[in-house]
C-alpha cells in the first residue's frame, strides 16, 4: 500500500482526533489502512425510541458527514428491531417498549432525517427489523448465542450496573449486545462493512461485533467510539429544564435550538464549533482565537449557532431565528421585519395563540380592541399578560410593563406605537411578553 494512500486514511482519522471525536479504536494503523483506499463501508445505528433525532445525534450524523466527504460509503442504521428491545446503555431502568404502530412512525421519521442530514443515499438508510425478524429463535441461539459468552455480556458496565440495582434488568435488555452484534456482522456479510462508529458507551457492544465476524466469517473489522459530550456544567448536552432540544422543528422551534447554542459556555464553544459544524479546523481555530481576545462579543456562540441552525434548518430559519432575537434581546429599534421574524416563527406551533418559545407568546386582537377606554389595560387582559383589569393598572403604576421594549406609565395607547402598522410587544416584568398582531 503506497504512502499517500496511508495518508489519506491518516487524514480522516487525524480530522477526527483533532475535533476530540476519538475516544477507542480498534489497531490504529489498521483502520488507517483500511480508511485509505475509499470506499471502506462504515455504519452508525440509532434506535428509533423518538419521532426525532436530538441535538446530541447530530455528533454521529457529523461523523458520518465527514467520511462521506472523505469519499467512503456510510450506512444509518434505523434499529426498526433492537429499538423494540431498548439498549439499557446509559440508562439506571428498564425503557417503555413502544408499540409497533409508534415505532414504526418513528422509523419512517429518522430515515427522512438520517438521509437530509447525513448526505446518505436512501439507499443507504437500512433497518435492522428487515433482516431480524426472519431469523428464528433457534436460529439466533445457533448462529449468534454460541458465539458470545455471558462473562463477556456481564462484563459491560451498563449490564453490571443495573445487576447491582433494584431495578435489576430484564433479559430482554441484556440480550441488546447480542442483537447489535448480529446487526454488524450482518452488514458485513451483505454490504462489507468493516467499521462501526458510535459513542464511547456503545463500545462494548461494538467489539461483540467485532468478535462476532471473526469468529463467524474469519474476517477483521474495527470500531471506532467518541466521547459524550457533556456540557462544562456536567449537564447532559442538548437538554435543558422544558426538555430534550430535538432536530425536528415541529417538536423544537429553530428559535429555541439557536438560543440553547448561542447560551454555550465559554469552556464549550470551541469543542462544539469542532464537533458540531462542518467547518474547517483551521477556521475552528481562528474563531476560537478572537473569541479569546473578546469573549464578551460571544462571536463563537454567535457562529456556531448559525452554523447548526442553518445545517438543521436551513438559511431562512436562521435569519428568522437572529430577527427574533434581535426583537427580544436587541437594544435597536423594534422593525416589522424583526416582529415578522416572531409571528413566523410562533405560525410553527400551528396556531395563533400557540407558543412562540419559552419567552414570548403570540396573541391575536381586533383593532377595535385600541379604540376602547384604557386600551393598554385591555390587551394586557387580552393577551394574558395580567388577569385583570386591575392586575393590569397595578402593573402599569409600578412601571413594570413595557410597550415595545419601552417602560410605560399609562394606560393610552396611540395607534402610532404598532410596529409596522399592526405589532406590539408587551411585557411584564423581566421574562414575560406577549407579542400582539392588530388584526383588521
Amino acid at each position: 500500500m503506497s504512502t499517500q494512500a496511508t495518508s489519506r486514511g491518516a487524514g480522516v482519522l487525524d480530522d477526527l482526533d483533532e475535533r476530540g471525536l476519538v475516544h477507542d479504536t480498534t489497531d490504529r494503523r489498521a483502520l488507517g489502512d483500511l480508511l485509505a483506499e475509499p470506499p471502506a463501508v462504515l455504519y452508525l445505528g440509532i434506535d428509533p425510541s423518538a419521532s426525532s433525532l436530538h441535538l446530541g445525534n447530530l455528533i454521529g450524523v457529523m461523523v458520518l458527514r465527514r467520511f462521506a466527504e472523505a469519499g467512503h460509503r456510510p450506512l444509518a442504521l434505523v434499529g426498526g428491531a433492537t429499538g423494540m428491545v431498548g439498549d439499557p446503555s446509559g440508562r439506571s431502568d428498564e425503557r417503555n417498549l413502544l408499540d409497533a404502530e409508534t415505532l414504526e412512525a418513528n422509523v419512517a421519521a429518522i430515515r427522512r432525517q438520517y438521509a437530509r442530514f447525513a448526505g446518505v443515499a436512501e439507499a443507504d438508510v437500512v433497518n435492522n427489523h428487515d433482516w431480524t425478524a426472519p431469523v428464528g429463535v433457534i436460529e439466533f441461539l445457533r448462529d449468534v448465542g454460541k458465539h458470545v459468552t455471558v462473562s463477556q455480556m456481564l462484563a459491560r458496565e451498563s449490564v453490571r450496573s443495573r445487576l447491582g440495582s433494584t431495578q435489576g434488568i430484564s433479559y430482554t435488555e441484556f440480550s441488546y449486545m447480542l442483537l447489535q452484534a448480529f446487526d454488524f456482522w450482518w452488514l458485513h456479510t451483505h454490504h462489507r462493512c468493516s467499521l462501526q462508529v458510535g459513542g464511547s458507551d456503545q463500545w462494548g457492544n461494538i467489539v461483540a461485533g467485532i468478535d462476532l465476524i471473526r469468529r463467524r466469517s474469519g474476517a477483521v473489522a474495527h470500531g471506532l467510539t467518541w466521547p459524550l459530550l457533556t456540557r462544562a456544567d456536567g449537564q447532559k448536552f442538548g437538554k435543558t429544564a422544558e426538555g430534550t432540544i430535538w432536530l425536528d422543528a415541529d417538536r423544537t422551534l429553530p428559535f429555541d435550538l439557536h438560543q440553547y447554542l448561542l447560551r454555550s459556555d465559554d469552556a464549550d464553544v470551541g469543542r462544539l464549533l469542532a464537533q458540531f459544524t462542518l467547518l474547517p479546523m483551521s477556521e475552528v481555530r481562528e474563531i476560537a482565537a478572537e473569541h479569546t481576545r473578546a469573549p464578551e462579543r460571544r462571536l463563537a456562540q454567535q457562529r456556531l449557532a448559525d452554523e447548526v441552525t442553518g445545517f438543521v434548518h436551513g438559511s431562512e430559519a436562521t435569519e428568522q431565528a437572529n430577527l427574533a432575537a434581535k426583537a427580544l434581546y436587541g437594544t435597536e429599534l423594534l422593525s416589522g421585519e424583526m416582529l415578522d421574524a416572531l409571528q413566523a416563527t410562533a405560525s410553527l406551533t400551528g396556531g395563533s395563540e400557540g407558543s412562540l418559545s419559552a419567552v414570548v407568546t403570540l396573541s391575536r386582537v381586533a383593532r377595535e380592541e385600541l379604540d376602547r377606554p384604557e386600551p393598554l389595560v385591555g390587551l394586557l387582559v387580552t393577551s394574558g399578560l395580567c388577569s385583570s383589569r386591575g392586575d393590569a393598572r397595578r402593573q402599569i403604576a409600578q412601571s413594570a410593563v413595557s410597550v415595545n421594549r419601552e417602560r410605560v406609565s399609562t394606560s393610552d395607547l396611540e395607534r402610532s406605537r404598532l410596529i409596522d402598522g399592526r405589532y406590539l410587544l408587551l411585557q411584564r416584568g423581566r421574562r414575560e411578553r406577549r407579542l400582539v398582531l392588530v388584526d383588521d
